[in-house]
């Protein structure tokens, strides 16, 4: 038998070689980690320029990190920690994001509100993917662009990615539909609520329910009074918490499909996506926000650092975007976001007068 001071001798080389690669692990993303940070902290600087404060930070974040990508590319030593942001900040964020969600917020839009809200989810995610078939649209930037016109804009993007797993490009390509047609719909959707004479309930939930955005939601919906705004806030956040089990149904779809692609090859079936295990702590987290009472000012202090790991995310994904690659996909998945747009909009104020 050994003795305890062999097997110590033993252990200590291998602790040793595992910090030692972990610290190398570390020094290795820290590049790319500098460079997307000071593109994040630009972003929230340009905020501050009269006009950009109606875009959120992560649009610019994006924004500039493409046009760095493309005027002066993105530095090889940087890759490690660029892809480090893109994974796991972005799971992370999606993660916190839980913690702006409660049971509660859902109960207060109620049974027919909730029904509406979740039948225009999958009405405008089904629509746009079979429209995206008609119109030619490859069928992953097709699925990405669904998923940010019918839950949340960027963040769904780039959430529904993990089990999609489309390009740079296309996540780009993607995350610019829902922005210049959720930024529309901002300036457009107060006008029609006055122009349709709906009542603040009726206008909080349209906005809720269409917008793409949670802050082009809560700037159009307080356009038309404080409690348009207060309810379209919460009907928005409801329409957040559906983005767990659309990721995980579509997770649980493609490991379906591949495993079946598996069996077909080779007889045995063998999925390879991955479970999107970060989407099962964003519900854990939504279920201790709904039970436990966090202080207001870490609260605070956690929907910040959630903003600020998507800008982190994006910008990550701007600087390994090649406009080359975005122009080649052509005009045809921008009208498409167009077209899930004008759906959305239509079929939730059709909801909404049948329903509400």
């Amino acid at each position: 038998m050994k003795s305890i001071a062999e097997t110590t001798g033993e252990v200590a080389p291998v602790r040793v070689g595992l910090l030692a690669r972990s610290v190398a692990a570390i020094v290795k993303v820290i590049p790319g980690l500098v460079l997307v940070g000071g593109i994040t902290a630009a972003a929230y600087a340009l905020r501050h320029v009269p006009g950009a404060s109606l875009l959120s930070p992560m649009i610019v974040a994006i924004g500039l990190g493409i046009l760095v990508h493309n005027t002066i590319s993105t530095p090889m030593q940087a890759k490690a920690g660029v892809q480090f942001a893109m994974r796991r900040l972005l799971r992370l964020a999606i993660i916190l994001l839980g913690l702006q969600l409660t049971i509660t917020q859902v109960i207060e839009v109620g049974g027919r509100g909730m029904l509406i809200i979740a039948i225009t989810l999958v009405a405008t995610f089904q629509f746009t993917r079979w429209l995206g078939t008609r119109l030619g649209v490859d069928a992953k930037l097709a699925e990405l662009i669904a998923a940010g016109t019918s839950i949340c804009g960027a963040s769904a993007v780039i959430a529904t990615n993990t089990v999609t797993r489309g390009s740079d490009e296309e996540v780009a390509y993607a995350v610019a539909c829902v922005t210049v047609f959720g930024s529309l719909a901002m300036f457009l959707l107060p006008f029609l609520g006055g122009v349709l004479q709906l009542d603040a309930h009726r206008f909080g939930l349209w906005s809720g329910a269409s917008i793409h955005e949670i802050a082009q939601v809560v700037a159009a919906a307080f356009q038309r009074g404080q409690q348009a705004g207060e309810f379209g806030t919460i009907a928005k956040l409801s329409r957040v918490i559906l983005l767990a089990p659309m990721v995980l149904g579509l997770g649980w779809l493609a490991r379906r499909a591949a495993a079946n692609n598996a069996s077909d090859d080779t007889g045995q079936g063998q999925g390879q996506v991955p479970v999107p295990w970060f989407v099962v702590g964003f519900v854990a987290l939504v279920a201790l926000n709904s039970v436990v009472s966090i202080p207001d000012a870490l609260k605070n202090i956690l929907i910040t650092a959630t903003t600020v790991l998507l800008t982190m995310a994006l910008a990550a994904m701007g600087l390994e975007t090649d406009l080359r690659k975005l122009r080649m996909k052509g005009m045809r998945p921008f009208l498409l976001g167009a077209m899930a747009w004008v759906f959305i909009a239509s079929f939730s104020l059709a909801a909404i007068a049948l329903f509400a």
